[in-house]
């Protein structure tokens, strides 16, 4: 796997050697226990694998690469480069301006833009209406296209199934950057359609099946089917890929699903007929975080910390995990954490912030589930891990546990 150079500011002397440490005694990923630093009174349960994922590094890589080789250029972006505000604020820092927000409302317009400025892609990748009107301007793209190679293994996969005739569902969110630059790479080549979870499915399989009328496809998805998509004749043939920050499970589960609505309907003799196995679309990073997660949770904990940007697709899963077990919050780095007393975190369900008091119980030692979504810098979650430290009495530094970490 490439290693790359990303900046010291986002790696951690601590939370990084545990990891790297754990990657080199488990290269084949078969150990998915979490890590546990004792403090003595508190305890922390830290997952096998979290933080940065190959997209996010190679990402921010080419966006300093970029700033480097290309004094007094203008720079942009077509919008946050990842879901991190620590790292989006540290590029504009640097001068990179934002062409629009996550949702695709323009701040710079097109007619701004010259042919030698410099516009980078971010890792969910971007729309071909996009695309078209960049090259139109005469932008080169291709140098500082930062899209996740994970990204467009979906793209490639979706366009495989509509050169086979197979209509492409695609599990994500409609609004989300990836899933609508996935959508409009689909559509080039394949009859599209987008669902939410598996409740959606449901609906979509009732459909297929002749539970439903039209009127219920076109309440639900009307607004999700690319251009060419007659629901009435263009779903005896299907195949699932997904935004690749959904979770694993729910993508395969929503596949498996489609696989026995096939089977109801058409029977299973030719079943490659009617429905492709796309497994292989599915996200190594964010599969091995959500792994990793399930393993945390196989751990006695009191509650979980998660840290990640409140706009990331695969940290809001990580809390979804956490919150069936243990109170779960979801906080952007350290200043959420306003004493021992009181944390301020997102509701991620509800789309707000709330302020929780006595979110720590007094019970000793307290174990504390602490992870983070694929990207949010490792330095962000050791400042969190050293602000909770700080409210319990202890001799025992992270220098010594370290030192016995490695030692082992």
């Amino acid at each position: 796997m490439k290693k790359f150079d990303i900046p010291q500011i986002y790696k951690s002397s601590f939370i990084s050697q545990i990891k790297e440490s754990r990657k080199v005694k488990d290269p084949r990923k078969k150990d998915f226990t979490p890590t546990t630093l004792d403090f003595g009174n508190v305890q922390f349960l830290i997952a096998r694998h979290f933080g940065f994922c190959f997209g996010v590094e190679n990402a921010i890589e080419i966006a300093y690469t970029a700033v480097e080789k290309n004094p007094g250029k203008r720079i942009f972006l077509l919008s946050q480069m990842i879901h991190n505000p620590s790292v989006n604020a540290d590029l504009e820092a640097m001068g990179i301006r934002f062409i629009m927000d996550t949702h695709g409302k323009q701040f710079i317009p097109w007619d701004e833009l010259k042919a030698d400025d410099i516009v980078l892609i971010p890792a969910f990748g971007t729309t071909l209406e996009t695309e078209k009107i960049l090259k139109d301007i005469g932008i080169q793209l291709e140098e500082y296209d930062t899209t996740c190679p994970f990204v467009t293994r979906v793209w490639k996969q979706s366009q495989k199934l509509g050169e086979k005739d197979y209509s492409v569902i695609i599990h994500g969110k409609q609004r989300h950057e990836e899933t609508r630059a996935t959508f409009s790479h689909s559509s080039k080549y394949a009859r599209s359609i987008v669902i939410r979870d598996f409740e959606e499915a449901k609906i979509l399989g009732d459909y297929i099946l002749g539970k439903v009328d039209l009127s219920v496809f076109n309440k639900h998805f009307g607004d999700r089917i690319s251009a060419n998509f007659d629901p009435e004749k263009h779903l005896s043939k299907v195949g699932v890929v997904n935004q690749t920050t959904m979770l694993a499970v729910e993508t395969q589960g929503i596949a498996d699903y489609f696989k026995e609505v096939m089977i109801e309907k058409f029977g299973d003799k030719d079943i490659e007929n009617h429905f492709a196995d796309t497994r292989d679309t599915l996200c190594y990073a964010t599969n091995d975080n959500q792994r990793a997660t399930y393993g945390l949770l196989e751990a006695e904990a009191d509650l979980a910390i998660v840290v990640g940007g409140y706009n990331s697709s695969n940290t809001s899963h990580l809390v979804e995990l956490c919150e069936e077990k243990v109170p779960t919050y979801f906080i952007s780095g350290a200043d959420e954490i306003l004493s021992n007393e009181s944390i301020r975190h997102f509701d991620y369900n509800n789309k707000k912030r709330l302020t929780t008091n006595n979110y720590l119980p007094n019970k000793r030692p307290l174990r504390i589930i602490l992870s983070s979504g694929a990207s949010c810098p490792d330095a962000i979650v050791d400042t969190v891990l050293e602000k909770l430290v700080g409210y319990f009495e202890t001799n025992i530094t992270k220098e010594m546990l370290l030192d016995q970490f490695l030692e082992n």
